[in-house]
């Protein structure tokens, strides 16, 4: 298929100023840029002066956390929005390699039984996404507690020497198949007790490889500044690069944050150490992260015992007294959806009883299954940052069918249009530098080969967005509509 795109004004993505042409895609490359009033083409699309960008670039979203890229592989809310290419494996958690077949490490975001698992290495992974009908290009990272688990059932404390050499040969054979890197979620319980040593040694693969290390902070609050200057340690020492998942200003912790960028300025290079943001003032999370951290132990099972032991519960109540459920919906309860869209206030109002036994008695009640909204950004120190070198852009959501009830959040949908509205609204960027942050950056963070750029031979990923409002008129993801593939990391 060959598609002829006239009268466009050319963002290249590497920063260059506008410029009139007109486009020629053949298969899925540019072949062409200039005045091409002579060519023909299966499709011709007047641009009709609209800027004509590279795909977007989401280098976190969730799509496969929530195994929506397999229940859901058009993925129509990233192209709507200009998204061409999302990358999973975030926070500790990816959908291979999986030694005994099973999604454990993902239980915490969706039900897993809804997918019969056919793969156990990534190859055989790329294999079965291969054979769906992708509507943006996947590529991804491989998870530290996906593998951890795997390797030694979830238990605490640091791996055995053998352990450790078999999570060696899995994460370089992971690379050799097309990992772009490695991730922890040492934010949750079963990463929080993970010793440096055992991410210094594995994050040293990942150098080898040229790839990323992305890691969700152990703390994103009062030890946010430790949990940083770790990462620091870990960006500097191994020589990885590294980028920080959904960095966040929360409420009430806003002097250890700007500490926490300060030391990342003062003590990194922009070369290997960035972190990503959403322009939003709501975090979604697992029910269990609002349990005080002692309880948050091993898995669903042991936490539930806490709960529901009367001891115990005294205790975590006491502890959850002075937190502001104010903030809280709950989101997404699977085979509980009648609690979707409640607040603690309607639970509390529910079941007769004080918001924080109404939330003890739902994390009981969904054996601790559900996601919530918390509002606890600050969302105007955030969107200070949108124009900073080191930061990338990302939606941290998935698309997902609508299979059962649950609640989306904007973000799922409008994540970059929001970015390009706060940033060109707000003339804290120019159009160039706003398009190069979520295209070009990225890609050459990343190694995403031949894309993130409008330059003949590249990848026919591109988004039209209207002249006047910037809003997405057209995506086109490898040269068609909706059609995108499984990207492979190339040393």
């Amino acid at each position: 298929m060959s598609i002829l795109i006239k009268n466009v004004q050319i963002v290249d993505g590497e920063g260059g100023e506008p410029y009139p042409a007109d486009v020629l895609i053949q298969k899925n490359v540019i072949s062409a840029i200039g005045d091409l009033k002579g060519k023909d083409a299966d499709e011709v699309i007047d641009g009709l002066g609209d800027y004509l960008v590279p795909g977007f670039i989401d280098v976190d979203a969730s799509s496969d956390q929530y195994l929506a890229l397999i229940t859901n592989p058009a993925q129509a809310d990233f192209p709507k929005q200009g998204v061409t290419t999302i990358i999973g494996g975030h926070c500790g958690a990816s959908l291979a390699p999986l030694l005994y077949g099973t999604l454990e490490s993902i239980r915490k975001w969706v039900d897993i039984t809804q997918v019969n698992v056919n793969w156990h290495t990534l190859e055989e992974f790329f294999g079965v996404v291969g054979k769906l009908p992708l509507g943006v290009n996947f590529g991804t990272l491989i998870g530290h507690a996906t593998v951890r688990r795997s390797i030694n059932g979830g238990a605490a404390g640091a791996l055995t020497s053998s352990e450790m050499k078999v999570f060696l040969k899995i994460l370089r054979k992971a690379m050799d198949e097309g990992a772009y890197g490695f991730s922890t979620g040492l934010g949750y319980a079963h990463g929080r007790l993970t010793p440096y040593a055992e991410i210094d040694e594995l994050t040293s693969i990942i150098a080898e490889y040229g790839g990323v290390y992305s890691t969700h902070l152990r703390s994103e609050t009062s030890g946010l500044i430790g949990s940083v200057e770790e990462t620091i340690k870990i960006a500097n020492e191994v020589g990885v690069r590294t980028v920080i998942s959904h960095m966040r200003p929360l409420l009430g912790f806003e002097a250890q944050f700007d500490e926490a960028v300060s030391r990342i300025e003062k003590n990194s290079s922009p070369d290997n150490l960035r972190f990503y943001v959403y322009p939003f003032d709501t975090s979604l999370n697992p029910l269990y992260t609002l349990l005080p951290l002692w309880a948050q132990e091993k898995d669903f099972e042991t936490m539930l015992s806490k709960i529901r032991n009367p001891e115990t519960a005294l205790r975590i109540e006491n502890d959850m007294a002075g937190f502001p459920f104010e903030r809280i919906t709950f989101a997404d309860v699977p085979k509980h959806e009648y609690l979707v869209g409640k607040t603690a206030q309607d639970l509390s109002a529910m079941f007769g009883v004080s918001p924080v036994k109404a939330i003890i008695k739902a994390m009981d009640v969904t054996s601790l299954r559900a996601m919530i909204f918390n509002k606890n950004i600050n969302f105007e120190k955030l969107s200070g940052l949108l124009s900073d070198d080191r930061v990338l852009i990302a939606s941290n959501a998935a698309s997902r069918a609508d299979s059962y009830k649950f609640l989306t959040h904007e973000r799922v949908h409008s994540t970059f249009p929001r970015y390009l509205e706060i940033v060109l609204g707000h003339k804290l960027l120019t159009l160039p530098q706003a398009i190069k942050k979520i295209t070009f950056s990225p890609a050459a963070y990343f190694g995403l080969k031949d894309r993130g750029t409008v330059k003949e031979g590249k990848i026919a990923d591109l988004v039209i967005l209207g002249k006047d409002d910037y809003r997405v008129r057209k995506t086109i993801v490898g040269g068609q509509y909706g059609r995108g593939e499984a990207l492979r990391h190339a040393k």
